[in-house]
Parts: structure tokens; sequence; C-alpha cells
């Protein structure tokens, strides 16, 4: 999925800082999850109540429709929050039920999924979550002119014949109902029970349908409207909205009296404070003064955004408040395919790109590491990483001359212009983009920085912008540990290229050599041959220079000192984790 700085449990690149948990939120004390290490303090009375500050720094959501949503932090609150699945990871990395009675039940192979919903699940409305609302959710995806920029695995998994043209599968979605019949016979509702038929076997579907994606989330059909319901929440999780969500100023969630804390399982979501407020956009630099200051409400303050550099001494310094955590996400270039045509040119790239200024102007070697791959090394080769270098002859500075000779062997006028957007707004963020930029224009290529500081991937998803920008900054993770849900996602075109997005394909990449490939992992059944196979697309992929790596990094967080129970998601991308943390009340 998506990462905004930088899903599987990994270690931690940081530097080596002991940690001490802050306390509990119940009487008895208890386990902390997530990375930091466990020593009990004095806990308070209660573990319910208070007020959670949550800020996402000038990073602004940009879906809180369930379908649309593929940024791991914004799943990781939805999902602890106010949206339930089928399934879904728990703190500890474990697949439980969520909506489900189980984590379902296999047939044909791997080519048949069924799942029965709990009885007692309801919406903020009190009406009951039923299969069909599961069906509808699910059916909200194939409407591609409308429901943009999240994950595709259902248009990829379900037994729907794929198209040509605007839509990638011969089923459109609810709003025109074309196909309906062919989807209505790959997903079938019989009482509390919905049936999934796939093309072939997917033996981990159960966790396609948890969380991690939410693309087969449940929809209220009635609440519906289309690309208006972007900020719209409609809850059945423990939280609901009680103001309207403002883009850019965030809103406030309060608890859902409807809600039946009896069909949840407590290691995902405890519901711990009375309200949770989403604060309005802040430079990281602010959240950062806010919370080295802790006071007020800004000791009950939580952030999804790392330490800038020059206050990382200070912050680490902090240990009862301080948090080096697992980023499970690798940071990576696309090129465009559309306006980088020639392959010598995306080789000269790729070569002069400067791994070591962009960490340097990150923090240095203590928050971030290079990376040679997409695949993040903590999924191991059972989950499909291999070990490689598609340029070893390049180091990790960059080879300006090896890139000069490729521009000059690709017969084009240096200096050659390209414009680079990336996730900016930031002074880190303008600093490796500039230390990028440096590498390049050494090389013979004149470049144009353009950082956007508000959302970032629903600008690059938009074809209008195809022919602005030559390449892109993204992050990635795995939606579970392995490499299936790095690959296929990320470069399968009829997945992800339609008319009204690329999907996560920011650079256009269309291969039927690299589908072909993909589609021989997927029918092949024995599991170390079919992740050596990722391993090996990984590598291919990076030798065309679909991508170019960038680094591995550190998630270095400050909370508030009224802030207890604090842990991350592992299992879900190694953000604030809302379903366990409470407040000292």
């Amino acid at each position: 999925m998506a990462g905004f700085s930088k899903k599987a449990a990994v270690v931690s690149l940081g530097a080596a800082i002991a940690l001490t948990s802050v306390a509990a939120c119940s009487s008895s004390g208890g386990k902390s999850g997530g990375n930091s290490s466990n020593s009990s303090s004095s806990a308070p009375a209660s573990a319910k109540g208070g007020t959670l500050y949550y800020t996402t720094g000038t990073r602004n959501v940009e879906h809180w429709d369930p379908q649309r949503m593929y940024i791991g932090r914004d799943l990781a609150n939805a999902t602890r929050l106010f949206y339930r699945t089928l399934t879904q990871l728990s703190g500890n990395n474990k697949l439980v039920p969520d909506l489900a009675t189980d984590t379902g039940t296999a047939t044909d192979g791997g080519k048949t999924w069924a799942f029965t919903l709990k009885s007692g699940p309801t919406w903020q409305d009190g009406s009951p979550v039923t299969c069909e609302d599961v069906k509808y959710g699910v059916s909200r995806g194939f409407a591609q002119d409308v429901i943009t920029g999240g994950p595709s695995y259902a248009l990829q998994f379900l037994d729907i014949p794929s198209a040509t043209g605007d839509f990638s599968t011969a089923y459109h979605g609810p709003y025109t109902k074309v196909g309906q019949d062919l989807f209505d016979k790959a997903v079938v509702c019989d009482g509390q029970t919905i049936t999934f038929h796939l093309k072939k076997s997917v033996p981990y579907f159960n966790y396609t349908v948890s969380g991690a994606l939410m693309e087969f989330a449940p929809f209220k059909a009635s609440q519906d409207k289309g690309d208006k319901s972007n900020f719209a929440v409609f809850s059945d999780g423990p939280y609901m909205a009680s103001t309207t969500w403002v883009d850019g100023k965030g809103g406030t969630f309060v608890r859902n009296p409807k809600y039946v804390a009896s069909t949840d399982d407590a290691t995902v979501r405890r519901a711990l404070p009375d309200k949770i407020v989403f604060l309005g956009s802040l430079a990281t630099e602010t959240v950062y003064d806010r919370l080295l200051k802790d006071s007020g409400d800004d000791q009950t303050l939580v952030t999804d955004r790392i330490s800038p550099p020059a206050y990382l001494a200070r912050v680490a310094a902090q240990k009862s408040r301080f948090t080096d955590g697992p980023s499970p996400f690798n940071d990576y270039l696309t090129p465009n395919f559309r306006t980088l045509t020639n392959p010598l040119v995306r080789q000269a790239l790729a070569v002069s790109t400067d791994r070591t200024g962009y960490i340097t102007a990150e923090g240095g070697p203590s928050v971030a590491k290079p990376a040679h791959g997409l695949v993040n090394p903590s999924l191991g080769a059972s989950g499909g990483y291999k070990d490689f270098n598609a340029f070893p002859d390049a180091p990790d500075t960059g080879d300006p001359n090896a890139a000069k000779a490729l521009l000059a062997q690709a017969g084009v006028k240096t200096p050659y212009p390209i414009h680079f957007t990336y996730s900016g707004g930031t002074p880190t963020s303008d600093k490796q983009a500039s230390a990028l930029a440096a590498g390049w224009e050494k090389a013979g290529f004149k470049v144009t920085l353009e950082g956007l500081a508000d959302t970032y991937y629903d600008v690059i998803q938009n074809p209008d912008n195809a022919k602005k920008y030559d390449i892109t900054w993204a992050g990635w993770g795995a939606d579970w540990p392995n490499a299936s849900t790095v690959i296929p996602p990320l470069f399968d075109s009829r997945v992800n290229l339609s008319k009204a997005s690329n999907g996560s394909d920011y650079g256009y990449y269309d291969s039927k050599t690299t589908n072909d490939a993909i589609d021989a992992a997927y029918a092949t059944a024995d599991d170390a041959t079919r992740n050596a196979m990722w391993g090996d697309l990984d590598e291919a992929l990076a030798k065309e220079v679909a991508y170019i790596p960038l680094d591995l990094t550190a998630f270095p967080r400050l909370h508030g000192s009224k802030v207890a129970n604090y842990t991350e998601t592992p299992s879900s991308n190694g953000y604030p984790d809302l379903g366990q943390i409470c407040v000292k009340v």
C-alpha cells in the first residue's frame, strides 16, 4: 500500500535506543504492543475516557471512502475507529475474524471462499450489517470512472471477464450496472453468508478481505453518493463522525452508541478515548515543537509524522515518549513510461540517482539505509524478497559519468529536461528532492522540481497529469507479508490503468511480459517457487527501470506525556494504533 512517508512487521532501522513504555490503560497494567519495550508504571484508574488528538501534519487525508483508501496511515486509522471488514489483522500480526464468524472457508482448491457474517454488528443508525452491504461495497471498486485511487484486488481476483477501454473488467460497477449479472455470479449472498468465486486459486484470499485493503469493506447502498462520499463516514465501528470532515482542517470522532463491543476483538479495537480529534494542517516542525513543549491538549497528542532530522536528538532524549518503530515502506521513484520512452534515458536516471544525498537530507544512516529493490527485506525469501542490485557498478552516490554515456548512447540532446513531482511541503522532503535533482543534473539532466504539499497520490494518479511529470516519488509497503501484495498492485497494468486513474501504477508501466509473469507466479502452487518468482520479477522490473529504489527508513516519533498504552500497528503499517492507545484521565 502507498505510504506518505516512507505492511508486514519489520525490524527497526534506526539507532538502537532503549525505550520505556508509558502507563498502560487499565488498572491492572498490561503489555504494550508495537515496538517499544514494556515496563510498568502507575496505571490510570480507568481504561476509558478523555480526548486523544491526532495530527497528520500537512499530509491530509485523501479519502475516507473505504473503496478509495490505499494509504497505510488512513487504513490504520479507519479500521481501528469506524470501519470493520470480514477479517482483520490484529496488533500482533494475526489474522482474526472481524465481521465474519471465522477467517473463511476455501473450497475448489482455493478458487471459492465463503464467509458468514456475525449476528450483532450494526451501522451507526442501528441497522444490521448485512451480506448485501458487503457485496455492495465490493461492487463499488469496479466503477473505475467514479471510485478512483483504491486497490485493485477485486478486479484481478473475482471471476469476472476482463475488458479493454475505459474499464478493465466487463462489470462497470453499481452506478451503471453494466455487466451486473457477471458480478452477481462472482459474488453471491445466501442469507448472511457471502461467497466469492475467483478466477484462480488464491490461498491468502482471507487476508485480501481484511482491513489491510478495505476494498472488500461493506458499504450501505442508501448512503452512497458516488465520488461525493469521499469524506462522508458512515460507521459500523466504535466511533462515528460528530462533525463534517473538512479537507485540510480535520474533524472529530466520538463514540458510536450503536456499536456492539461484544462482537469485536479487543486485540483490534478497545475503543478507549471518548473522543478523537484530528487536527488541521500543521508543519511537521510545528508538530514537534508542540510535542517537545508538551503542554495543554498536546499532552494527549499523537502523530504519524516522523521527527525532522534537526529535532531527532531532542526527540530521542524524551525516552518515555519516544519510539523508533519499524517502517515497512520502501521509498522509490517511478519513471513515466509515457514520456520517458527511451530505456537508455531511464537507465541514466537510475545510475545517477544519489541515494546517499537523499538519505543525508533525511537525517543520515541512523534513520535510513539504501534500498536496491522494491520488496522489503523484512519479508525474507519466504515472502518473496530477493537480494540484488540491478546496477551494481553504480555507487549509492550515483555515477554521473556512466549516466552521461547512456544519454550519449540514447542520442538525446542534453541537458535533458525532466519534471520531478514529489510529496513536498516540508524542509526535509524539499532537501531530499534537491539532492536527487543535483545528482541528475551532474549527469546531464535539467530538473524541474514540483513538491505537492497538500494531497499527493490523488494528483499523480490522475491521467490528466500524465504528460506533466516525468518521474514521481512514491512509498510502498506490503499489505501483508508477501511480495504478491507489492508486484501485482504496482505493475499489473490490467488492474491499474483506466481512463480515470493509473491506480497504483504511477508511471503508466504497461508490459505484457510482466503481466504474463504475474499470471505464471499466481498459477504456481509451490510456495517457495512462487515466492522466488516474485523476487525475480522485482529484479527484472528494476533492470527495466520500471522503478528506481531509494531507501528503507525508521519511524522515529514522539507522543504526548498523557498518552498511555502507546503502540503502533506493525501488521497495519507502523502507525499509531488508535485501537489500543488511551489517555491518562
